[in-house]
């Protein structure tokens, strides 16, 4: 064998893989366009289901309004296409994973398909707290504040990006276990360090929170006080598994001492 041949080996091996990667972009992307298909005829229910809180705050007799006029066909189809994407996520992550899941040592799935689920649920979750818990504290306080003649009627494409902003921010807020846990499981931190700065993490909470609604004391408590509570779920599910592999450390220098 010339060693040329290795190197060729090598090359169809980096090749198979690329087309790999190919083929399940492939099939992601296929997925969510058969989501979108599925959903695009109910565009302008789901936008409705998503404007309810902003509509239910509105004073009596005001309503959206589009000022662009393809908003009130570009604004829904957006809509559908991040709720079709949303959908897919799922099956996106699984492309992914088989994807990755052969470079894996066997601990190292163990600990990873627990960490793809919890993201995904704890996305959802994030998302779901802003539409069901958040958005009534956000409008009523928005449009409570408005000046003395001044009539609240808001464009539905400005309010699809700040819906869609503050889903993208509590849902990345909501994978606040995830990042702690890597970091405990990887090393980078030990759990009774990362205890010890819960003063700064509830500070940093509280101003994540301020960033991202309104500046009363009930809509920041509304997101730092869940934001805190997930960090002190991923210490103790980061303790947990540091427990973990200290014992099966010890018992795999207990088979070799044998």
């Amino acid at each position: 064998m010339t060693s040329a041949e290795p190197e060729q080996e090598k090359e169809l091996t980096l090749i198979d893989h690329l087309i790999e990667l190919r083929d399940r972009i492939l099939r992601s992307v296929i997925a969510v366009l058969i989501i979108f298909l599925a959903l695009f005829y109910f565009a302008n229910d789901i936008y409705t289901y998503v404007a309810t809180p902003l509509i239910d705050a509105l004073p009596e007799g005001s309503t959206m309004i589009a000022i662009d006029p393809t908003s009130p066909f570009f604004a829904p189809f957006k809509l559908t296409f991040y709720v079709a994407f949303l959908l897919a996520a799922p099956y996106v992550l699984y492309q992914l994973w088989s994807f990755i899941a052969p470079g894996l040592y066997k601990n190292e799935k163990s600990v990873a398909i627990p960490l793809f689920i919890s993201s995904v649920l704890l996305f959802y979750s994030g998302i779901a707290f802003a539409r069901y818990l958040l958005f009534g504290f956000v409008f009523s306080f928005f449009i409570s504040v408005a000046p003395e003649g001044i009539s609240v009627a808001p464009d539905i494409s400005s309010f699809l990006n700040f819906a869609l902003s503050i889903f993208l921010g509590f849902g990345i807020a909501f994978e606040v276990p995830i990042a702690v846990f890597i970091f405990i499981w990887s090393g980078m931190v030990e759990p009774d360090d990362l205890a010890s700065k819960r003063p700064y993490v509830i500070v940093g909470c509280f101003i994540v929170g301020m960033l991202m609604t309104p500046a009363d004391p009930i809509s920041q408590s509304v997101l730092a006080i869940p934001m805190w509570l997930l960090f002190e779920a991923g210490i103790i599910a980061g303790r947990i598994i540091k427990k973990k592999k200290a014992k099966e450390e010890l018992e795999e220098e207990s088979k070799e001492t044998e």
